[in-house]
């Protein structure tokens, strides 16, 4: 494979890039970048969860995790930001929904930049833009166009499924993770056969609900959860987290939510154990995907320079229960759903011990309970800024650079700095115009300092406006807000890490400063 060497130092974004002189990285790296959907802090094994995720877990012990890395708290805000290195307000989306399309005008993605860098790039799954991937600097894409409502076993009316700008007929043994791991290693194959670096986004739909899986995956995890309900499992994860040096030895488990009964008092432990094993089945496939395409880079000779990142788009998701509308779309158990699968096929909806989850025509999740697990030790769930909604799992393994094998780093970050990191990896700077577009000025800062092993420059600040809260965090010191209104909250992340106390009263100076700061970034990035 012919690679393009860099020259002396290149500076993007105020990090430093690769050098010329430094043999071990003297080339382009390939970059994969790896995203689970409604993924819990906790739930890989790296991270203290007890779901089987070797794959995964073999990139933080011979590379990095990130122990304060951060997302949007949902699908579409966190992609916006991902692929534009910008807040996703500042390309249409208010946090809790799409504004101006208009606004696409203001940006470029990952794959035009890169592409014209001289990547290969393509595009595996979830793609939420108004247009196709391959309009957006993708040479390759499969996929469904996806909203909310999905199938794991069939197409539902509204999300066809394309190979690039082909339409593409589910067989009849369709899987969806399955399908996604197929076609992730196949561009991957195809790009390492090119005389140019490649990267490959591969976005992931599982484990977001409905909880559906392979029945021979979920009776793996039958057993596991029928003799440890979600009380002892975040006890559990909680003691491996505090062994690993992932969270402090003096640090506090956010307090179970209002409305999560004792494991013991619940009634119902066989569809709670069922429900939570079809949702482990779900993660597992994505892991065995992971090993498909680090058996593929093995196979290549491509291991030692090719950066591997994974993480989730927003924590744990908690949708699901015994209501009249077990999921928020209506799915309840006396709705009647025969128009929206493709093949006609009516779907048994709703959440409950006599609708048990998994196969095709169940349409369930998991709960708050189990969501609360998931996202072990820290407080809320996906929708809101709470740390369990924004702080994502980030394991790194890039052996030409990362060196320190099983390392583990406290720097803060954010999913707006995969567009600088990747910038920076391609020795490429960032247009001033791009086909007709002024892109607004980068807001991520490069991942590479941190990858070598450095300190890097830190965000001076990070917000949010996500569907249930405002947030601010500068420095150690994090604001929340309600997002209908009321008092914000105010944390020591450094010594309360799971927001358990709100120091809002004591340290009035303090929450005006962020408070202030928050008010400029809303008017900077047009946000309502």
């Amino acid at each position: 494979m012919i690679r393009i060497p860099l020259m002396a130092v290149v500076i993007v974004a105020g990090a430093l890039s690769l050098r010329a002189s430094d043999k071990t990285v003297a080339e382009r790296p390939n970059i994969i970048l790896v995203m689970a959907d409604d993924l819990g802090w906790s739930d890989i094994g790296c991270y203290g969860g007890e779901i089987d995720t070797p794959h995964i877990d073999s990139l933080a012990r011979d590379g990095l995790r990130f122990t304060q890395f951060y997302n949007n708290a949902i699908c579409g805000p966190t992609r916006a930001s991902l692929l534009t290195g910008l807040y996703c307000q500042q390309v249409g989306h208010r946090g809790d929904r799409w504004n101006e399309p208009k606004d696409f005008q203001k940006c470029v993605t990952i794959g035009e930049v890169l592409q014209q860098a001289g990547y290969h790039t393509a595009v595996v799954g979830k793609w939420q833009g108004r247009d196709s991937a391959l309009d957006r600097g993708f040479d390759r894409f499969f996929g469904p166009m996806c909203q909310a409502k999905i199938s794991y076993f069939h197409e539902v009316q509204g999300n066809p499924y394309y190979v690039d700008r082909e339409r593409y007929e589910l067989p009849d043994d369709f899987y969806l993770t399955d399908a996604l791991n197929d076609y992730a290693v196949r561009f991957l194959q195809e790009g390492l056969k090119k005389n140019e670096p490649l990267f490959l986004y591969v976005a992931h739909i599982a484990p977001h609900w409905p909880l559906h899986a392979r029945e021979e995956d979920v009776a793996h995890y039958r057993d596991r959860y029928r003799t440890s309900g979600w009380d002892e499992v975040r006890a559990r994860r909680f003691e491996r987290q505090r062994q690993a040096g992932l969270i402090p030895g003096d640090c506090r488990l956010a307090p179970r939510p209002a409305g999560v009964r004792d494991w013991k008092a619940d009634r119902y432990k066989d569809w709670q154990a069922e429900r939570m094993a079809v949702y482990a089945a779900q993660v597992a496939a994505i892991d065995r995907g992971v090993g498909q395409l680090l058996q593929t880079l093995k196979e290549a000779g491509e291991e030692d320079n090719t950066l591997v990142m994974f993480l989730s788009d927003n924590g744990a998701a908690p949708d699901g229960g015994l209501g009249p509308s077990a999921t928020g779309f209506g799915f309840g158990p006396r709705s009647k759903n025969d128009t929206w699968r493709k093949d006609g096929v009516p779907i048994r909806s709703g959440s409950g011990p006599e609708r048990p989850p998994g196969p095709h025509d169940t349409f369930a999740a998991y709960g708050l309970a189990w969501a609360n697990a998931s996202n072990t030790p820290l407080r809320g769930t996906k929708l809101g800024a709470f740390e369990g909604g924004i702080r994502t799992p980030l394991v790194a393994r890039w052996p030409a650079v990362i060196h320190e094998r099983g390392a583990i780093t406290k720097q803060p970050g954010h999913v707006i700095d995969f567009m600088a990191t990747c910038l920076d990896l391609a020795g490429s700077s960032y247009p001033n115009e791009f086909k007709g577009r002024k892109p607004l000025p980068l807001e991520g800062k490069s991942l590479l300092p941190v990858f070598q092993g450095q300190q890097r420059d830190a965000h001076e600040q990070l917000c949010w406006s996500v569907p249930r809260h405002h947030a601010i965090r500068m420095g150690q010191w994090k604001a929340v807000m309600p997002r209908t209104g009321g008092a914000w909250q105010l944390f020591d992340l450094d010594h309360d890490g799971t927001e358990t106390t709100d120091v809002a009263k004591r340290e009035p100076e303090r929450l005006k400063q962020l408070t202030d700061q928050f008010e400029v970034w809303r008017t900077r990035v047009g946000h309502p």
